[in-house]
């Protein structure tokens, strides 16, 4: 399996700090991102009273699951150390800085594991400064390929 990548986080904001972290979920929701079937539309991280969690990660209801198929948008406990949510408190009170979930994929142990990252909002011309760059990096592969 392919690691899921949140390509429009990449887009919209400026990764400061990244994080790996392990994630708390049920069978049929690692079966289900066995399948690659998740979608990070939305979804953010939030930290509460010394714990962060996932909010709004659509992973989608297991193929061959029961009826103790997992619920596809709860909020999901993401685990780190004390030190790296002390370090994320502290940043998340500056102004403009968000966690948004990056990339969730599978270690060698075959755990779930997501990188977070600490990130500043991108204003317009910003994002289309990020297009032409892009732009000019496929033309130049376009013309050296």
């Amino acid at each position: 399996m392919q690691a899921l990548q949140n390509r429009q986080a990449l887009f919209d904001y400026f990764i400061d700090t990244r994080y790996i972290a392990g994630m708390v979920l049920s069978g049929t929701e690692v079966k289900s991102l066995r399948e690659g079937k998740a979608s990070f539309n939305d979804s953010f991280c939030v930290i509460n009273s010394g714990e962060a969690f996932l909010k709004s990660l659509h992973i989608a209801p297991y193929s061959h699951g029961s009826h103790s198929n997992h619920e596809p948008l709860r909020d999901r406990k993401l685990l780190l150390t004390k030190k790296e949510i002390g370090r994320i408190t502290a940043a998340l009170k500056e102004k403009g800085y968000t966690l948004i979930p990056l990339k969730i994929f599978f270690s060698d142990k075959g755990l779930v594991k997501i990188e977070i990252g600490l990130g500043k909002g991108k204003k317009q011309f910003d994002k289309r400064e990020s297009i032409k760059k892009r732009e000019a990096e496929r033309e130049i592969k376009r013309k050296g390929a």
